[in-house]
């Protein structure tokens, strides 16, 4: 295929494929097998202190954790070993890289199309943003979740859900109405860093940046000559 500049950084998956040199080669060849089982835990610490009146004070102490647990079914050795050797060479918790959940491989609306945009800047710690709509078919929705390609900091990999959306006829009076092209996004978290205005939100199949949980691969292989196997992520913020 050429020479290429990048390795592919992304799991494997149904849709997208890493050739034996490294780089994505999305041919069906070269697709990783699908997941049988995904369990998501989102963790969001807080410490809570009550006072002598009996009143709770409670306060977030540290950022949102997402943890990920993958299953396969049992594979065959050409479906295993793309998946494993590009593990393999990730060094256990060493090395980050991306995975695709299929829960959210596409947006809740089924019309979904097209680009939206942050409206504006924002900054770190705000749990809401305006959004221009203008070139966008469809709505996100509350659950959505979504990653924005910031031009004005590449490290901003986090993944954010949609928590409330509001529009020119559906909003809170205590911030400014939005116009007949935006939508006012809330989110969880809150924004980890500042977003530069015309950040675009990426709403499907968003990326996940994470680290394996543990510096061994294990499987087994069955009688049949299937492989048995799982992994346990964690996301890694850079």
């Amino acid at each position: 295929m050429g020479a290429f500049s990048t390795f592919a950084n992304r799991l494997p998956d149904p849709v997208y494929g890493v050739d034996g040199a490294g780089q994505n080669a999305n041919a069906t060849a070269n697709y990783g097998p699908g997941f049988k089982t995904v369990s998501f835990t989102r963790k969001q610490p807080s410490m809570q202190s009550r006072t002598n009146s009996g009143r709770v004070v409670s306060r977030a102490i540290v950022g949102e954790t997402l943890s990920v647990n993958i299953t396969y079914n049992p594979l065959t050795r050409a479906e295993f070993e793309p998946v494993y050797s590009f593990l393999t060479e990730k060094r256990g918790r060493l090395k980050p890289f991306f995975v695709s959940l299929p829960q959210y491989a596409d947006a809740q609306d089924v019309n979904y199309s097209g680009t939206i945009t942050v409206d504006g800047t924002f900054v770190a710690g705000q749990d809401n943003f305006l959004a221009d709509h203008s070139s966008l078919t469809g709505t996100p929705k509350r659950g959505d979740t979504f990653t924005i390609t910031d031009g004005a900091n590449s490290n901003h990999t986090k993944l954010y859900t949609v928590t409330r959306i509001q529009d020119n006829s559906d909003y809170y009076s205590g911030l400014s109405q939005p116009s007949s092209t935006q939508y006012r996004i809330y989110c969880s978290p809150n924004l980890i860093y500042s977003v530069a205005d015309n950040s675009v939100l990426n709403f499907v199949a968003p990326l996940i940046r994470v680290i394996q949980t543990k510096d061994t691969q294990e499987y087994s292989l069955g009688v049949n000559n299937l492989y048995t196997f799982s992994l346990s992520l964690e996301e890694a913020q850079p």
